[in-house]
């Protein structure tokens, strides 16, 4: 980033007589309070959140002198203090505000292309591809990277690398290098001059992506800095902060929304857009210095108004997920027989070749498509891009996990599926806006290993009680705020939820242990971050009765199996044919038995 000194003289200039208006201010302040008899540091009376409200300073006093800007021209910006002097925000802020660089910035505003996750792996973006990468960093060591895609936000490129031990030991933290492993010449020049770049740490409070909608708006993601009651608040005290890359100045503009680990921010002013070709984007609380960011705002690249499709979809499903590769057959194939007209996949950072499943499946004349969302336990945020995002090209949008079939008993005796099954579901009077679906969770029904004939014809056998619900949403209603819960998302005035009795969801929840297992690992629900760690015991993001260590409890194959319900068994065969989900490992007990209907049995819960 490119630094504006300012002449020593004239800055010593400046400070004496910043000062020296302070000091003038508090003196004549002190002699009316002394003549008035008022308290001398009475509420409001100094600038720079020294106290409780703000005092109204006339602009000439907040305008800097105009040979500080030579490139300005803005008859309709209003400059403020500098960040540090700033009085807290009035009731009826200014359009926004922009300050000028500063050498001290960076401590305030730490800026970076690197963070370290979990299990001491680092991402880093990159603005241009790179082959064959690998991470060279500070200490000498390197290791490989590998390509996690290209964000769905400014369209950077994500890597994620190991850390080598040795590495982790240097403190502060430096961001590696991302090189080319057969480029000598580059890897040279690094060691010779390694460049000090902070990497921000993934347990810290930072900004890790944004989104431009087509209104214009701009989404910001964040974890660790917005709270639960500012949610629903018309000015929540959030403000969005736009810096430029270039030319290091800086607009602060108050955020429209801010729930869960979502902004909602206006567009930055064209003082900054016109002389920029990237800026940083990042938030900040009120009263506090800016948030450590990663993401990055392009003017010119508004990626989100591209995807929209001639014809807007009826209706559309969006998932997370993390190496599912050998379940996404069924669960696409699936849907897409019932009506589902496009698959959006949010990819957690996979490493099970899902690319080359959905080119397979693309191939046959699915619509599906993969978004690269490598943040660890960021599903609410993820869905809420998603409804964004889409809004242009779906009407309607189911959010369900890979493991969940959306599925009806009047469906029985159906000889084909077809178009129409979903379609009767998602037609409702224009005020409905969210359509629940109650959830049955199957248990492991036996098998001691994935099935071969797939998850709907291998699990057989489930909870007799609605565990939870999902939705279709209509993408229209969904509140500007994009809260949501996974389940359901909160709604615009006008619009209401209703369930439904047309459909339900077949959850197969509890599989054999070899896969359930796997949840322990990197689970991307955000409502238990470790199942490792004592704490949400009550959950029902975890097992009942399970504990919290990754070890198979005696039993497991025959526990949550209260009703033998075989109907989506026998559906599935007649629709597609014995083993139409396979790629299984082995075939166990129980899994070809037929029964007619639902078989009450005695329960066997832990």
């Amino acid at each position: 980033m490119t630094k504006h000194h300012r002449p020593s003289r004239l800055r010593r200039f400046l400070t004496a007589a910043g000062a020296a208006t302070v000091a003038g201010l508090v003196l004549f302040s002190g002699r009316q309070a002394v003549l008035s008899k008022a308290p001398i540091f009475s509420p409001g009376l100094f600038p720079g959140g020294l106290a409780v409200e703000s005092w109204p300073l006339p602009q000439e006093l907040l305008r800097p002198p105009t040979f500080l800007f030579p490139q300005q021209s803005g008859a309709d910006i209003d400059f403020a203090l500098p960040r540090r002097l700033l009085p807290l925000r009035p009731h009826s802020p200014p359009q926004h505000d922009v300050f000028l660089p500063d050498e001290s910035d960076a401590a305030f505003l730490p800026d970076s292309d690197a963070v370290l996750l979990p299990d001491s792996e680092v991402l880093v973006l990159a603005d241009e591809p790179v082959d064959d990468a690998i991470c060279a960093f500070q200490g000498g060591a390197s290791s490989p990277a590998r390509a996690l895609g290209t964000l769905p936000g400014p369209g950077r490129h994500a890597y994620l690398c190991p850390m080598p031990e040795t590495e982790q030991s240097i403190q502060p933290l430096q961001a590696p290098l991302l090189l080319s492993a057969s480029s000598a010449d580059s890897r040279a020049a690094a060691a010779a001059d390694f460049p000090v770049r902070p990497m921000l740490n993934w347990r810290n409070r930072l900004v890790f992506d944004s989104a431009v909608l087509d209104s214009g708006d701009v989404l910001v993601f964040t974890k660790g800095v917005i709270r639960r009651q500012w949610a629903n608040t018309a000015n929540p005290p959030v403000q969005c902060v736009y810096r430029g890359r270039d030319d290091g100045v800086s607009a602060s503009l108050p955020a429209i929304t801010a729930a869960q680990q979502v902004a909602r921010c206006p567009p930055p002013p064209a003082l900054l857009t016109s002389s920029n070709t990237q800026l940083r984007v990042t938030l900040s609380v009120t009263g506090e210095e800016p948030i450590p960011s990663l993401a990055t705002y392009r003017p010119q690249k508004s990626d989100l108004a591209v995807v929209a499709p001639p014809t807007r979809n009826r209706i559309c499903a969006c998932t997370m997920v993390r190496n599912v590769s050998k379940f996404l057959r069924e669960w696409v194939l699936y849907h897409d027989a019932l009506g589902v007209d496009q698959f959006f996949l949010y990819d957690n950072g996979s490493e099970d070749n899902l690319a080359g499943k959905v080119a397979e499946m693309r191939s046959t004349g699915v619509n599906i498509s993969t978004v690269a969302w490598p943040w660890t336990k960021t599903q609410e945020a993820g869905l809420s891009h998603c409804a964004a995002a889409h809004q242009a090209s779906c009407e309607w949008m189911t959010f369900i996990d890979v493991d969940e079939f959306i599925f009806s008993p009047d469906w029985k005796n159906v000889e084909n599926p077809s178009k129409s099954m979903l379609e009767a579901v998602v037609s409702v009077d224009p005020q409905i806006g969210q359509i629940y679906l109650p959830c049955y969770d199957f248990g492991p029904s036996g098998q001691t290993a994935h099935p071969q004939e797939g998850v709907c014809q291998g699990y057989t056998c489930r909870l007799k009680t609605q565990q939870r619900h999902k939705s279709f949403v209509r993408l229209d209603a969904v509140e500007p705020s994009l809260q949501n819960s996974v389940h359901h998302f909160l709604l615009r005035s006008g619009f209401t939820n209703m369930w439904t009795r047309l459909a339900r969801i077949n959850h197969y929840k509890y599989q054999a242990w070899t896969e359930f297992k796997l949840k322990f690992k990197r689970r991307v629900s955000a409502y238990v971050a470790d199942w490792t760690d004592p704490v949400n015991l009550k959950s029902s993001d975890r097992a009942p009765g399970l504990g919290v260590e990754a070890v198979e409890p005696p039993g497991w194959a025959d526990k949550f199996c209260e009703v033998k319900d075989t109907v989506m068994q026998e559906l599935s065969v007649r629709w597609f044919g014995t083993g139409f989900g396979g790629h299984g490992s082995s075939k166990s007990k129980g899994s070809h038995e037929t029964h007619t209907g639902d078989v009450a049995l005695s329960p066997s819960l832990p």
